[in-house]
């Protein structure tokens, strides 16, 4: 990851890169099974007591804020801050001229490039945001697919066709404080995005509008584009 060049700071991020992003503070991942994993042989496996600890502490954490760093799959690299408020709020602000914004309010995500005048709305339980920003991360149905426990490190693949399609998920964590450190997306191209997050705060309190989408201006912008 040291070895990715800056890319231009206007770059944005396509569709399935900011969906994948948020799938994130979901998950990241990899098409094959890294040696070492524990692998987890069927769907009645139980869920392996680190994953489980790791969801549990994530889920403790009702609001938090921080900034992420995104790689793409071509090395192209941006950045910016991020907020999340339990159940079904987060925002990303990239940074950029783009001013690219990614809301959900609890009901939709936005996907919002002021500079293109672009307006994507998606129901959020059909996003996996949805199961970063519940108030319980569900590891159930053999969506755990593989556990590597290392010194420094928690690493944690999920897979679910369901909501993630044929991408791979592969979440990494400190294994002391459980806080997430970064994941990788791999979609079915077999393309990589990395994000990485830091300076993160828990327990924030967040302004009224944050989280708040403008569905008329979306209904607007959209019919104009028509």
């Amino acid at each position: 990851m040291k070895n990715l060049i800056f890319a231009n700071s206007d770059f944005a991020p396509t569709r399935r890169q900011v969906l994948g992003l948020g799938m994130v503070l979901a998950g990241a991942a990899a098409i094959n099974v890294v040696p070492g994993f524990q692998l987890l042989a069927s769907a009645q496996a139980a869920v392996p007591p680190a994953a489980q600890k790791i969801a549990d502490h994530f889920s403790s954490v009702k609001s938090m804020s921080g900034e992420f760093v995104q790689f793409g799959p071509k090395g192209e690299q941006t950045g910016g801050k991020f907020f999340l408020e339990r159940p079904g709020k987060i925002r990303f602000n990239y940074d950029g001229s783009s001013n690219f914004r990614v809301i959900s309010d609890g009901k939709s995500v936005v996907i919002l490039n002021k500079k293109l005048k672009t307006s994507d709305l998606y129901p959020l339980s059909k996003t996996p945001l949805k199961l970063l920003l519940d108030d319980r991360i569900d590891l159930s149905g053999n969506r755990v697919k593989s556990v590597k426990e290392e010194d420094d490190l928690t690493t944690i693949q999920l897979s679910d066709k369901s909501v993630f399609g044929n991408a791979r998920i592969t979440m990494m964590f400190d294994p002391k404080s459980y806080e997430l450190r970064q994941w990788t997306i791999t979609d079915a191209q077999g393309k990589d995005t990395t994000v990485m997050i830091f300076n993160v705060k828990e327990g924030v309190r967040f302004a009224p509008d944050t989280f708040a989408i403008d569905y008329t201006a979306n209904r607007e912008l959209n019919t104009k584009t028509r």
